[in-house]
């Protein structure tokens, strides 16, 4: 099902070459987030959150200008299949989410959607089939308004340079940047700092950037 000039087909394409591959989230995303945008009034500036880090963010930036880089993306990983457009502006918006009920009656894309099989054993072109059949049904919108202190723009406030790993970071977030606070992914145990070209150019002019790996 297709609203609008939302083209599955070519959607799907998009996804292969911007996720990886074309994952039945990402394309259920796009028929949840083609179907907010149905009910934008036009020309409205809208910001979007996506209520899962898992695919949907995806469907948001290739369907909309909202992304994680511009800030006009928020993701807040409830770990709900949610997504919400809403007025800049105001803060009137609609949110499209999955209804578990409708869910269930697609064979498939409940066994995909609740975990009921191993993904080895998921047939992966009928859930395909299932999903580009069902689209837009697989959804409920409901209308919603934005809180005022989400609307406020964010900023990193001041700057300053962190003690520990001397690099840049945004005052608010303490004495140490939250990395040095022990949030970092690293493990620098493995590894000595070492110094290593910023440039693969041996050219001496280039700068030597001290950095951990």
């Amino acid at each position: 099902m297709n609203r609008g000039n939302f083209n599955i087909e070519r959607f799907c394409r998009q996804v292969e070459e911007f996720h990886g591959h074309v994952a039945p989230g990402v394309v259920v995303g796009g028929f949840m987030v083609n179907l907010a945008r149905s009910y934008m009034p036009a020309g409205v500036l809208f910001d979007a959150i996506s209520e899962t880090a898992s695919c949907l963010p995806d469907a948001v930036q290739l369907l909309t200008p909202c992304t994680i880089g511009n800030g006009w993306l928020r993701v807040f990983d409830f770990g709900r299949y949610a997504v919400t457009l809403y007025d800049k502006e105001g803060g009137r918006g609609f949110r499209v989410f999955l209804v578990p009920e409708r869910i269930h009656e697609q064979s498939e894309i409940g066994a995909w959607f609740f975990k009921l099989k191993p993904k080895n054993e998921q047939n992966a072109e009928l859930l395909m089939a299932q999903i580009k059949s069902a689209g837009e049904t697989l959804c409920a919108v409901q209308p919603v308004h934005i809180r005022q202190e989400f609307l406020q723009k964010r900023s990193k406030g001041k700057i300053a340079v962190c003690p520990v790993c001397h690099e840049a970071y945004p005052v608010k977030d303490g004495w140490v940047c939250k990395a040095c606070h022990g949030e970092s992914p690293y493990d620098f145990s493995i590894y000595s700092e070492r110094e290593i070209p910023a440039f693969e150019d041996s050219d001496p002019r280039y700068a030597v950037r001290r950095v951990r790996v």
